[in-house]
């Protein structure tokens, strides 16, 4: 097909055919049904329709005639045929002898010939004598001037030929558009019905009767238009607006979302018109960290949007800033804003918000509506790019920067999403109050954000009258968490509370992203502790974050003790090194943080193939003890975990031992210096991992806060041993064996111990109690 042409039904030839065949009498079939013809040099009327049900192609309309009477007549009595039937007939009512209908006139056997009737499409409705609007559930006489939900309960209470992305720009671009109903008994037309129309639709009546030729209005307002609009395909919400915004593109059906921003940035290529960027957010599902919206809803309330120019702008801002600080904005450099592989460069007036050092309002030149104030929208700065970041506005403006350039990103920075899985069971448990979470969404404690979301926890101390929120976020791509207070909670709902908190660690991030960056260092420790004292209030909130290697799954912990020194605490995000974050199966409860004794030698042996650096153990000293290190090194035991509960005695578990190299114990430097005091036939015995011992371990983490624990031992024969039953026996945790000694061990803390706060054990001791 020529460029400048297109398939076009010859009326007359589809008319005499179906008599012929309705009548049983011979079919020609060398007449054409559809022929190629030049849109601007014939006459031709065009069908504007809900696609409903199965419709007639091109290849079934061309070969009917030849076809076998069972298939003839199957598609002859489809509703799409009929319908193509009497818009025939009321061309020929009408004087014309060609017609255009989509489902038919369309070769969609070929992928360049579909691209190219897309492309051209609004030119075609545009360039027809008539549009016949075809409203396939209207039953009366008139279009509702109400929205009835009754009547039409899936297209928001209108017939549904109002509420397609296609029939956007075949309502705009007709001169002469006429409503049928379901009889195909005539309505009215655009110009008649245009009162009714714009309420329907939101379109101007201006635009309805004279089009877009005239004063074309901002992309913004275009787009208002198809914000409540639907299309079957993703990719139809952008190519159906192609035309109305005077713009081209291949088709490349398979692409989702990404049409739409391929469709801005064709726009931008064509258009200086800043109001592309002035579309609003709506909830948190809806934010994304580029400049593009991804899809046309979020234009919804930009139905009265206008462009100022460069002295209108200056004019509306003197009421917000000095007029020494607008000079800066030069006009040849006020519209000019090209696509580089960066980003969009483009001059913008930026304020600062006063809580952050990376968050800005960018007023752009737009407006909505006369005597309105400049849309205003808020950038987030991340490695010299500017993205989109969904904020409420400040209450007055910050002074403003000079006029300066930027690049505002364009790529959407969506990453994965992040499972977060909380565990703040000690809060409640200690006597605080958990009142809820905003958003609602995340209610539960295992939730999964993507990149710039964020979940609040809100908690309060009633005896204290303050309350505390926990943020749970991601700024592009950077996990983060952060604590605030209210010190005396006020009048207002925990909801309000929870939103406030919501808005300002949105704003700062960024901020947060990076503490935790840097506190897992260069050695990206996998585990961030960091402690926030609650003023007013006796309690400190320990939140606490581990990242499972390989998995895009955190554990979060939310602690709540009583510390009666806040001084002594540091509010600082701390990284640690704990083991077992390699492990999917372990959980928060059984990690372990290692001692590393400065003085004594480690022997570094294989337990079940994974490497250990063991100790040398104190004297006496038995698995399940634990205990404080003095300030000499030596490890004081104050008692052994199967003394603080009457459940049975917790079998350890038996390990292999065996060299770094492979090799057992017996036969290397190990063995030697084993044999060196007395020792022969190691065993490796170890602290049980299931979750009733870890849950066991999370239920002393108050009582035992700080101490540290014998996690692992190696078991050995001595010389004067004799062979006995008790040799023989399963090793118990607490109870001495004749001739058994225990000369290396580990020695750990478990993280849910870990309170990270440097206090005397006597203070802690006399706290405790």
């Amino acid at each position: 097909m020529d460029l400048c042409s297109m398939y076009l039904i010859n009326v007359n030839a589809v008319l005499v055919r179906e008599d012929l065949i309705r009548k049983g009498k011979e079919v020609d079939c060398r007449t054409e049904v559809i022929e190629v013809c030049d849109d601007e040099a014939k006459d031709y009327a065009i069908l504007s329709h809900r696609w409903i049900g199965k419709e007639v192609k091109y290849e079934e309309m061309v070969e009917l005639a030849t076809m076998n009477s069972q298939k003839r007549d199957e598609i002859r009595h489809r509703d799409g045929y009929k319908k193509i039937l009497k818009s025939c007939a009321q061309a020929k009512k009408d004087g014309y002898k060609w017609l255009w209908v989509d489902t038919c006139c369309i070769d969609k056997r070929s992928s360049a010939e579909l691209s190219e009737a897309i492309n051209s499409m609004y030119q075609w409705y545009e360039n027809s004598r008539v549009c016949y609007a075809y409203l396939h559930d209207v039953l009366g006489s008139s279009l509702p001037t109400a929205g009835d939900e009754g009547m039409y309960p899936n297209s928001n209470g209108y017939p549904e030929w109002f509420s397609r992305g296609w029939t956007l720009q075949e309502m705009i671009a007709p001169s002469d558009l006429r409503f049928f109903n379901k009889a195909w008994q005539p309505i009215g037309d655009k110009r008649t019905l245009a009162s009714t129309l714009t309420s329907i639709t939101g379109v101007p009546q201006h635009i309805l009767t004279d089009g877009l030729s005239g004063n074309r209005p901002c992309v913004a307002q275009i787009m208002s238009w198809a914000a409540d609009r639907r299309t079957t395909r993703v990719e139809d919400r952008a190519y159906s607006l192609m035309g109305l915004l005077d713009v081209n593109m291949p088709m490349l059906y398979g692409e989702g979302k990404k049409a739409f921003q391929r469709l801005q940035m064709e726009i931008i290529r064509v258009s200086n018109d800043h109001s592309i960027f002035a579309w609003r957010c709506h909830g948190e599902d809806k934010w994304t960290g580029s400049i593009l919206a991804d899809d046309p809803s979020l234009f919804q309330s930009c139905s009265t949007m206008e462009l100022l120019d460069h002295s209108e702008y200056i004019q509306s801002l003197k009421g917000y800033f000095p007029e020494e600080d607008l000079r800066s904005i030069e006009e040849d450099k006020f519209d000019v804003f090209p696509i580089t592989n960066r980003g969009i460069q483009i001059w913008l007036l930026l304020s600062p918000r006063d809580d952050s050092s990376t968050v800005f309002e960018a007023w752009l030149p737009c407006r909505l509506g006369p005597s309105k104030p400049p849309i205003v929208i808020i950038l987030a700065l991340r490695k010299s790019n500017y993205y989109r970041c969904k904020l409420s506005l400040m209450e007055s403006p910050r002074r403003p920067l000079p006029f300066r350039q930027l690049y505002l990103r364009y790529q959407d920075t969506l990453h994965r999403g992040t499972t977060f899985e909380i565990d703040d069971g000690s809060v409640t448990k200690n006597g605080l109050t958990y009142c809820g979470t905003y958003p609602s969404k995340f209610t539960r404690n295992t939730f999964t954000l993507n990149t710039n979301q964020l979940c609040v926890k809100v908690y309060s101390d009633e005896q204290a009258g303050c309350r505390f929120a926990v943020g749970i976020g991601q700024s592009f791509g950077q996990d983060w968490i952060h604590v605030a207070f209210e010190k005396h909670a006020k009048g207002h709902s925990w909801e309000k509370y929870a939103k406030e908190e919501h808005n300002n660690m949105l704003a700062k991030g960024r901020e947060h992203g990076r503490s935790m960056f840097e506190a897992r260092g260069e050695h990206d420790r996998r585990v961030c502790v960091k402690h926030t004292s609650l003023p007013g209030s006796r309690w400190t909130v320990r939140t606490s974050c581990v990242v499972w290697k390989g998995l895009r799954n955190r554990g979060v912990k939310i602690d709540a003790f009583r510390y009666p020194s806040f001084s002594k605490i540091s509010s600082k995000w701390t990284g640690i090194d704990v083991e077992g974050t390699d492990d999917p199966n372990y959980d928060m409860r059984s990690l372990m943080i290692h001692h590393s004794p400065s003085e004594g030698g480690q022997y570094e042996l294989l337990v079940d193939g994974l490497s250990v650096r063991f100790s040398p153990s104190p004297k006496g000293i038995r698995l399940g003890d634990y205990g404080y290190f003095e300030d000499t090194g030596g490890f004081h035991c104050e008692g052994n975990i199967s003394e603080l509960s009457s459940e049975a005695v917790i079998i350890p578990r038996k390990q292999k031992i065996s060299t770094k190299d492979g090799y057992d114990p017996d036969s290397d430097y190990v063995a030697a210096w084993l044999g060196k005091y007395g020792f022969s036939k190691p065993v490796g015995l170890s602290l049980p991992r299931n979750p009733q011992f870890n849950s066991w371990l999370v239920s002393f983490s108050t009582r035992l806060a700080d101490r540290y624990l014998v996690t692992r031992v190696i078991q050995c024969v001595t010389k004067q041993a004799s062979e006995s039953p008790t040799q023989n026996r399963h090793p118990r945790l607490a109870a001495d064996i004749p001739g058994i000694a225990t000369p290396l061990c580990t020695i750990a803390k478990p993280f849910v111990w870990h309170r990270g706060i440097s206090i005397s054990m006597k203070e802690a001791l006399q706290f405790e109690s």
